[in-house]
């Protein structure tokens, strides 16, 4: 166990990327880049954490801010409960504990969207907390080097990997140890061809050995994935105004903004001129903007989408001008839709 931990540290002193969050143990930046890289990659998460820093570089900065100003600053980066949890963490660290994260590894995962992998991350880093991280780098590693197949995401599993990874921290320098083996994990023992022939802790793994490496780590299949089928009208009135509206469901992009929705695989016109939104006003004309549905793949739903363009002579209810739809933070594909108008 200890020659695994200590080649480990050896290759990640050698090899380890430059990122602004390595250069620091405090808190609020650690917490900070572990919220944003929760279900994303470094190369996508790090412009995101250094906007956050730039634009909040204090957890009471960050605690000060609408919400809105918050979900528009992490917009594409998805499960957007995510930045709701952070600020809402924000502002009770910068609140109810004057600004002071806490300091070991309980008190830290009973703030909101901390779990034990962020504790973990947290207290090891910024406090030397012997307490081991465990992501999907870290379960591939264990997984393929002691040939292990219990499946990653059952109960079981989480406790045996959890177990054995606490067994292998070198409590003398957690920080390291945790920063090394998720950086293996990310870099090298890669899921789709993994560097095996140079990999310096290869005489001792099993996967390799038996030629399992593929087969590594087991995961129990997911449940099917959902397919939904998202209108979106696009209301534009001859004053250049259009209309948005907040997603209150708690269900996916809760609290985006959003243009006026119809969910439904086959949908006419008609149906259309009827929105609740259109009513009393003069539809002139309405078009499909994409043909072929646009697919937005998210975890556990596929969402086909159509953006209809309805041109109105006046919209009857609340509007927005058009050149304000930037400001509002929305789901990437309606993002992505709006960057195409030429003339906003």
């Amino acid at each position: 166990m200890d020659t695994f931990s200590k080649n480990l540290i050896t290759w990640y002193l050698e090899n380890k990327r430059t990122l602004p969050w390595r250069q620091t143990k405090e808190p609020y930046r650690i917490w900070l880049s572990e919220i944003i890289l929760q279900q994303t990659r470094v190369q996508q998460g790090l412009p995101y954490y250094q906007r956050f820093v730039d634009t909040f570089p204090t957890v009471n900065a960050l605690a000060d801010a609408s919400e809105e100003k918050v979900l528009k600053l992490w917009q594409g980066l998805g499960y957007y409960t995510r930045a709701r949890n952070l600020h809402h963490t924000a502002k009770y660290v910068a609140y109810e504990l004057n600004g002071q994260f806490p300091n070991d590894y309980e008190g830290l995962k009973q703030l909101k969207g901390v779990g034990d992998y962020t504790a973990s991350a947290i207290a090891s880093i910024c406090f030397d907390e012997p307490t081991p991280v465990v992501d999907g780098n870290v379960y591939r590693v264990l997984a393929r080097h002691f040939g292990i197949k219990t499946p990653i995401n059952s109960t079981q599993g989480v406790k045996e990997f959890k177990a054995l990874a606490q067994q292998l921290i070198d409590p003398t320098q957690p920080a390291t140890f945790n920063q090394a083996i998720m950086e293996f994990g990310a870099t090298q023992c890669k899921p789709q061809s993994p560097y095996c022939l140079h990999c310096p802790i290869q005489q001792s793994c099993v996967a390799l050995a038996t030629n399992k490496i593929e087969e590594l780590p087991v995961k129990l299949k997911k449940l099917k994935v959902k397919e939904r089928y998202f209108n979106y009208l696009f209301i534009q009135s001859e004053q250049d105004e259009t209309v948005v509206e907040q997603r209150v469901d708690k269900g996916i992009w809760h609290k985006l903004f959003q243009f006026p929705l119809i969910e439904g695989k086959m949908i006419s016109q008609k149906e259309i001129v009827k929105h609740e939104k259109l009513e009393n006003t003069e539809v002139l004309a309405v078009k499909k903007n994409n043909d072929v549905p646009i697919v937005h793949k998210l975890s556990h739903q596929h969402i086909y989408t159509t953006f209809w363009h309805v041109s109105v002579k006046k919209i009857a209810g609340e509007k927005i001008p058009m050149n304000a739809l930037k400001d509002y933070p929305v789901p990437v594909l309606i993002h992505n839709f709006v960057e195409s108008l030429d003339f906003i």
